[in-house]
């Protein structure tokens, strides 16, 4: 059974607006086909940035992603890109990363609906992914027990993980996420998407593999 892979970033407005693409696709092949998903790693900044300096983009960004995709902003959210100077958001990919990390392999059959959840939390209900307790609904939502993932969340190991996930996407030199890639049983690497995409066009790009 081929493999497709979906690289993504839990801070990428655009994978947000693909998240229900995704989702779709991965109700449609279920059956007939496993599937990953890769954090990107889209902000990783050596020192602590404010979400002010990107929130001025992100005011206007966010209007073409809902426009193009269909997806709502929550105004929970978007209280942090309008009132900037009153957030304690200092956006990084790296916590969100090991939440998917840990959440994947102990759930893996919802991993598309995971990475969903996650953007769900930060970009419609304004968790703070980088709060630990950003991620505690989830854990009841799929019957994880919270002192295993909160352990692990602190952890070395799955710290390394994430950072493996990240060279591994650089690997696929990605130039925008959301990406898709589609890994054969013969082990040869296809990419499907790269940038928001629509439903039917990533549907086409599947079918040719389906066997």
């Amino acid at each position: 059974m081929s493999l497709l892979i979906y690289i993504y970033d839990a801070y990428c407005g655009w994978c947000y607006g693909f998240s229900p693409v995704i989702s779709k696709i991965a109700e449609e092949f279920k059956d007939r086909l496993q599937f990953e998903v890769l954090s990107g790693g889209m902000i990783l900044p050596d020192k602590p940035v404010h979400i002010g300096a990107m929130a001025g983009y992100i005011a206007q960004a966010y209007k073409t992603v809902e426009e193009k995709t269909g997806v709502e902003f929550g105004k929970e959210y978007l209280w942090h890109i309008f009132n900037p100077e009153e957030s304690d958001w200092y956006p990084h990919s790296e916590k969100p990363a090991i939440a998917l990390c840990i959440l994947k392999q102990l759930r893996p059959e919802n991993v598309i609906e995971i990475a969903s959840d996650i953007q769900q939390a930060l970009h419609f209900e304004g968790r703070d992914l980088t709060d630990d307790e950003a991620y505690r609904h989830l854990l009841e939502k799929y019957d994880i027990e919270s002192g295993d993932f909160y352990e692990k969340l602190k952890s070395e190991e799955y710290r390394q993980m994430a950072y493996d996930e990240f060279s591994l996407v650089q690997q696929f030199q990605v130039r925008g996420f959301p990406a898709v890639y589609m890994q054969t049983q013969e082990g040869k690497f296809y990419q499907l998407a790269e940038g928001y995409t629509d439903f039917q066009t990533v549907f086409n790009a599947i079918i040719p593999f389906i066997k």
